[in-house]
């Protein structure tokens, strides 16, 4: 699967110590997408697959806005042998499409705003739980390891884990 490739730079706001996987950028300099942001971060390989084989990139190119909590390649990593080899095949397309629906949020939700809820309503319908422990801001449980990356058309909060709805 050919994975969207280029040079973009988005501004990578850290509110907690930050993720050395994630690069940051300006993203008023050049304006790129939910996308166009999170393949130039170069933490996000397995995420991007993923939304181009559940047929979402067109929709995250969209004008939004979009709140997108972004697991890393090391989140997709943990999860059990096969699993995201299994949802990347087409006969597995509708569940790949729940649970990365299940990782957006309708609206410009930044880090200000998130650590004042308590849940949100995810673009798939149902609700991520939203808490604060110790400090770290927790989406259903996965910590939120880097927050308030900037695109044209939303934000990205990168999380430790995938949630699944």
């Amino acid at each position: 699967m050919k994975i969207m490739t280029g040079v973009m730079t988005f501004a990578a706001a850290m509110m907690l110590a930050g993720s050395p996987a994630v690069k940051a950028y300006d993203a008023h300099a050049h304006g790129p997408d939910i996308v166009e942001t999170a393949v130039a971060a170069g933490a996000f390989e397995t995420l991007v697959a993923a939304v181009q084989a559940a047929g979402l990139v067109e929709t995250l190119q969209g004008e939004g806005p979009f709140t997108v909590f972004a697991p890393t390649d090391e989140a997709f990593a943990a999860l059990p042998a096969g699993t995201v080899e299994s949802l990347l095949q087409p006969e597995n397309r509708d569940q790949l499409v729940a649970i990365l629906t299940y990782h957006v949020v309708a609206g410009k939700v930044m880090a200000a705003d998130v650590v004042n809820l308590t849940s949100a309503e995810t673009v798939n319908g149902a609700s991520v739980t939203i808490a604060v422990e110790d400090g770290a801001v927790k989406i259903d449980g996965a910590t939120v390891i880097q927050a308030d990356i900037e695109a044209s058309n939303g934000v990205i909060h990168v999380i430790d884990q995938v949630i699944l709805p």
